[in-house]
C-alpha cells in the first residue's frame, strides 16, 4: 500500500516528467522557427534584389546585418522576423537566448550539476522550490507565444505556459520542500524501512565455550583489549598522583592548590551548648 508520501513523490515526478518534455519540444521548435526564419530572411533578400519596392540599407553586407526595410509589410513573409532596421539580428539571438535558458532548465530539473546551481544561480537549487521555475517557463512561453509562429512551436509553447502554472502551483503548495519531496535520493533516505536494526560493527565474533573452569575466550579477549587500553593511557599520562609529589610538581608548573574551607550547608542549624550538655561532660571528667 502507497502512503500519502509516495503518492507526493509520485506526483511531482511525473510533473517533472512533463516539464522536461515540454522544454524539449521548446528546444526542438526554437531549431526549427530560427532555421525558418532565416530562410524566409535568405527569400526577402533575394526578392528585394529584383523588386525596387524592397530596398536594403547595405546591398553588400552579410545576411545577419542587413537592414530589411519595406514599407508594405510589418514581418518578413513567413518568418517572425521584424522588418525593421537589425530584425534578423535582433530575431536570432532571441531564439539562442531561448536555447540556452531551456538548456539551463533541463539542467536543473535533471539536476546536475546541482553544486553549480546551489552556488552560482540558487533559484534553480535545492533550496528552492518550484515557484522560480514555473516563472522562468512562463516568460519563455510567452515569448514564443507573442509571435506568430507554426503549429509545432504554437503546441509546444502552449504546453511549456499550462506546466510552468502548475509548477508555480506546486511551488505555492510545497514552498521550499518541493523538490525534497521528489528527490529519489532524500525519499530513499528519509522513508526507508527502519523495521530492522542496523549496526556499523564488524561482523560478530564467534562465541567459544569450554569445559571445566576455563572462561569464556571472548571474555578473556575483552579483558586483555581492557588491559592494553588501561596501560596504553597510563603510559601516555603518568603522573604524580594526589599526594606530595603531585602538589610539587603542580607548584613547579605554577598551578596552585588550595584546600577549600570547611563549612556545614545552611539548612543545617548550629550546635548549642545546654546546661545538661555542660553536667554530662563535667562528670565524664570526674569519673575518669
Amino acid at each position: 500500500m502507497v502512503s500519502k508520501k509516495g503518492y507526493i513523490f509520485i506526483g511531482l515526478n511525473v510533473v517533472r516528467a512533463l516539464s522536461i518534455i515540454a522544454l524539449l519540444l521548446l528546444f526542438a521548435s526554437s531549431i526549427v522557427t530560427m532555421v525558418q526564419d532565416i530562410r524566409s530572411v535568405n527569400a526577402f533578400i533575394a526578392a528585394g534584389k529584383a523588386n525596387p519596392d524592397i530596398r536594403t540599407a547595405e546591398a553588400n553586407s552579410t545576411s545577419t546585418d542587413i537592414d530589411c526595410i519595406s514599407g508594405d509589410t510589418d514581418y518578413v513573409d513567413g518568418s517572425t522576423v521584424p522588418n525593421q532596421p537589425a530584425g534578423a539580428f535582433w530575431a536570432v539571438l532571441n531564439r539562442l537566448l531561448i536555447i540556452f535558458q531551456v538548456i539551463v532548465l533541463i539542467m536543473s530539473e535533471v539536476g546536475w550539476p546541482m553544486a553549480f546551481f546551489n552556488r552560482f544561480f540558487p533559484i534553480l537549487g535545492d533550496n528552492f522550490g518550484l515557484g522560480a521555475l514555473g516563472v522562468i517557463q512562463c516568460l519563455l512561453g510567452a515569448a514564443v507565444l507573442s509571435h506568430h509562429v507554426d503549429e509545432f512551436s504554437l503546441v509546444s509553447a502552449f504546453f511549456l505556459f499550462s506546466i510552468a502554472c502548475l509548477n508555480i502551483l506546486l511551488g505555492l503548495i510545497f514552498r521550499e520542500k518541493a523538490k525534497v519531496h521528489r528527490s529519489i535520493t532524500s525519499w530513499r533516505e528519509q522513508y526507508k524501512d527502519d523495521s530492522l536494526p542496523t549496526t556499523s560493527l564488524g561482523p560478530p565474533r564467534q562465541l567459544m565455550m569450554s569445559t571445566g573452569t576455563t572462561a569464556v575466550s571472548w571474555d578473556k579477549e575483552a579483558a586483555g583489549a581492557e588491559t592494553a587500553r588501561s596501560g596504553s593511557l597510563s603510559s601516555q599520562k603518568s603522573g604524580m598522583g594526589f599526594g606530595r609529589q603531585g602538589e610539587k610538581a603542580a607548584l613547579a608548573r605554577g598551578y596552585t592548590i588550595t584546600r577549600p574551607d570547611e563549612a556545614l550547608p545552611t539548612y543545617v542549624p548550629k550546635r548549642t551548648v545546654t546546661v545538661r550538655d555542660s553536667v554530662d561532660a563535667s562528670g565524664s571528667e570526674t569519673a575518669v
